[in-house]
């Protein structure tokens, strides 16, 4: 089964390849504020790192949280979206060993369809200026 997990709560994100329990390859990057523009072109790198592409993918892991807003917002966003397009399982774990934990998860069949962050707290929104 091949896995790809994904941590974004701090400012250097973090990218994993897994056939299994066996780590492929991993990735980190200092994506803070770019996030957004680098991590399409990451996860395309790690995957021509191992020969392999998107269809491969048999399951999606996402750190979920707590964290930063921004950065679980977009990874759970992506990893979703890849979840419906691939049509493959995905899940998401926290704390120490949030990857050892979504992998046991994936392998046993677990779908949770759509990741949900946990922010660790409410959103600060700041109220309209007008």
């Amino acid at each position: 089964m091949k896995i790809l997990s994904i941590r974004t709560d701090q400012p250097e994100a973090y990218l994993g390849l897994w056939n299994g329990r066996q780590m492929l390859t991993e990735k980190t990057w200092p994506a803070h504020r770019e996030l957004s523009n680098t991590i399409h072109h990451q996860i395309e790198a790690i995957l021509a790192k191992s020969d392999l592409s998107l269809s491969d993918i048999d399951g999606l892991l996402v750190f979920k949280g707590p964290g930063s807003f921004t950065g679980l917002r977009i990874s759970a966003a992506v990893f979703n979206s890849l979840a419906f397009a691939l049509s493959c399982p995905i899940v998401g774990t926290s704390g120490d060993n949030w990857q050892e934990q979504g992998i046991d998860l994936l392998i046993s069949g677990k779908n949770e369809q759509v990741v949900v962050p946990d922010y660790g707290a409410d959103a600060n929104i700041s109220s309209p200026k007008k």
